[in-house]
Parts: C-alpha cells; structure tokens; sequence
C-alpha cells in the first residue's frame, strides 16, 4: 500500500486591510501528515508559507475560504519540487519507524 497524505491549515494571518480588501491573508501555517495505513507509521511536516495578494486579481473574502482551496494556494506557492520534497521526507519518516536506522537496545548486563 502507498501511503496517504492529509494537508491541513492549522492558522492564517491576515492584515486587517490591505489593497482595498479586508483579512487579507498573507502567512498560512500548514502541516502535512502521512501514514502507511497504520496508526503505528506516520510521519509529519510542518511549516508556514507567505501568500502575496496584488490587487486587482481574483480575492476570496476570508469568510468564504475553504481549506481546500488555502490548501491548493499553499501548494501552488511551494511549488511541485517542494510539495515532493515534503512526500519525501514523511515517507523517510515513514520508513524509518518501520527500519529504525538507529536503535538503542537494553544494556548486555544488570543495571541497578
């Protein structure tokens, strides 16, 4: 099974006007979260973006945003190589919880 992977805006700053709008957004705080299926193999990534409004392009009044569409802004913004860069890195995280490429076992001996 591939793994699955769950885009949600966590807050967006807006200005309180800006280029004759109002609660215009310019920051999202995204995370992207990732499973293999399980509860037990998940991976997560989580950062901000800024957004830039230019007047007299197309304007979302804040009350009738969707996190779908802040979703689709976020990821237009990072780009394609970024959205795969963010897919990789939870599917390394993903893959090492499955592979620790690191472990710490009990020591060989009592320890008291």
């Amino acid at each position: 099974m591939s793994n699955v992977y769950n885009w949600t805006i966590s807050a967006l700053d807006c200005y309180p006007t800006s280029n004759g709008q109002t609660d215009v957004v310019f920051t999202a705080h995204w995370r992207c979260d990732g499973n293999d299926g399980t509860t037990a193999n998940t991976g997560s990534v989580y950062n901000t973006i800024p957004l830039d409004y230019h007047a007299g392009t197309p304007f979302t009044p804040y009350a009738n945003l969707t996190a779908n569409l802040v979703v689709s802004w976020v990821q237009s913004a990072m780009g394609a190589n970024s959205v795969e860069a963010v897919y990789s890195s939870i599917d390394s995280q993903i893959a090492n919880k499955k592979n620790p490429p690191v472990v710490t076992p009990p020591l060989p001996w009592n320890v008291a």
